[in-house]
């Protein structure tokens, strides 16, 4: 590569950071806490170790192969040029759009706090399908990208939430954090699941492997930094609002509870900056969704590679991609509701890590890694993938089949798309574009 690299430790882990926190917790803390109960911050904490046995696999795999093709690149290395790996690609992409439904639906409940609408499903999906189609426009005009501003703009919405949080401490009622209150296990690591989609994000720093200043050191950093910091930020909130907040006013608020969370100790203006915050937030990961790891997934799937220089945030390359993928967001907004969107996009998202680690072990020769740390990695992915299906066989068979047929249609698609175009994949440091 003859670009220059100017991306240093916390401007990667800064995109890490920024695509984890705020839309996830925002749009699926009320969902969490109906299942969790007042141990929904140790949901987070479960979660949370979860992807950070993950990302072991990402920093090793990241460093021995350094490009803007993320897990995809991981995963032809590890597999090869298969209908697996495409198949995988594509239920990436999927996810995407599954959590950009989840980001929007978000944006809707907490813009519509703020405005004189009833709180009825018709505007909230008026108001999620709107924000998608703003962001569309200003992709499809030309929008450039951010660059080091992110740094920027994550610790102005990171600044937010600690203060909300660290505030909130000093106003907790100790018994709504009782012990003897905890639901049960199951319930708890059910709620896991759920709440296992905030973590999604910290796989996009292995995205801008290419930009960064000494990646061997930097990425490992910027991967294991940035979900340690997601865990505590998340825990602090989960404590700060279950002590301020009955389970039961949760659920009344539950599309806003963080928000609501802000009322008793900032007044009707920490309502005001709670919810204008997690309009924020969650702006800022459908921008990062859109422009980033989906536009980044949909070529790969048509091209079989990406280009050698790969501006992240603008779908120059193929636009009728921005379109299909912003179309069948808007067809999740409007036909699925707030759990089982989150569901199939944290599913989506263990079955990428199940399949990366099991990449990686194809691979560890090459990358130096631990095996037991691989494993590891492995087993407890597959282990909450089985428990985020049980929960959806006790409670939403429908999600699960609808679920399932996303999967299959995955493999239906590529096979078919492969044997049409005879597209094949190719990674961009073997066969592909050299770095």
């Amino acid at each position: 590569m003859t670009e220059s690299k100017s991306m240093g430790l916390w401007s990667a882990t800064s995109i890490g950071v920024g695509a984890m926190v705020g839309a996830g917790i925002f749009s699926i803390f009320g969902t969490a806490t109906q299942i969790s109960g007042n141990a929904v911050y140790i949901s987070f904490i479960i979660a949370g170790a979860i992807a950070l046995l993950s990302t072991y696999s990402y920093a090793k795999l990241g460093v021995r192969y350094p490009s803007a093709g993320g897990p995809v690149e991981f995963l032809i290395h590890g597999f090869g040029d298969r209908i697996l790996t495409g198949a995988l690609n594509l239920l990436l992409w999927t996810g995407y759009i599954f959590a950009l439904a989840l980001y929007a639906k978000g944006f809707a409940l907490y813009a519509l706090t703020l405005v004189p609408v009833a709180s009825t499903s018709l505007w909230t999906n008026v108001f999620a399908t709107l924000i998608i189609v703003i962001f569309t426009a200003i992709n499809f005009i030309g929008a450039k990208a951010v660059g080091k501003s992110e740094l920027f703009i994550v610790s102005i919405k990171v600044g937010i939430l600690l203060l909300f949080a660290v505030s909130g401490l000093f106003f907790i009622d100790s018994s709504n954090l009782s012990v003897t209150e905890f639901p049960s296990t199951s319930n708890i690591l059910f709620g896991a699941g759920i709440v296992f989609l905030a973590y999604q994000g910290f796989g996009l720093i292995t995205n801008a492997a290419e930009d960064m200043i000494d990646p061997q050191k930097t990425l490992p950093r910027a991967l294991y930094l940035s979900v340690i910091i997601v865990i505590c930020i998340y825990v602090l909130v989960s404590i700060t609002v279950i002590g301020n907040l009955s389970i039961s006013t949760i659920s009344t608020a539950k599309d806003y509870a963080l928000a609501a969370a802000a009322q008793p100790f900032l007044g009707n203006s920490g309502f005001t900056i709670m919810a204008i915050a997690a309009l924020f937030s969650t702006s800022s990961a459908i921008n990062a969704s859109l422009y980033g790891g989906a536009n980044i997934s949909y070529l790969i799937a048509k091209e079989g590679e990406l280009p050698a220089f790969f501006e992240r945030k603008v779908w120059n390359r193929s636009t009728e991609g921005l379109f299909i993928t912003s179309g069948l967001v808007i067809l999740c907004i409007n036909l699925l509701n707030l759990e089982g969107i989150s569901m199939i996009a944290s599913a989506s998202l263990l079955v990428i890590y199940v399949a990366v680690n099991a990449s990686h072990l194809r691979l560890v020769n090459e990358t130096g890694a631990k095996h037991y740390i691989i494993w590891s990695s492995l087993i407890s992915s597959i282990v909450f993938f089985g428990i985020l299906v049980y929960y959806e066989i006790l409670n939403s068979i429908t999600t699960l089949v609808v679920f399932a047929f996303i999967l299959a249609l995955c493999f239906i698609v590529e096979w078919a798309y492969r044997n049409y175009s005879s597209r094949i994949l190719k990674t961009r440091t073997n066969g592909g574009n050299k770095l």
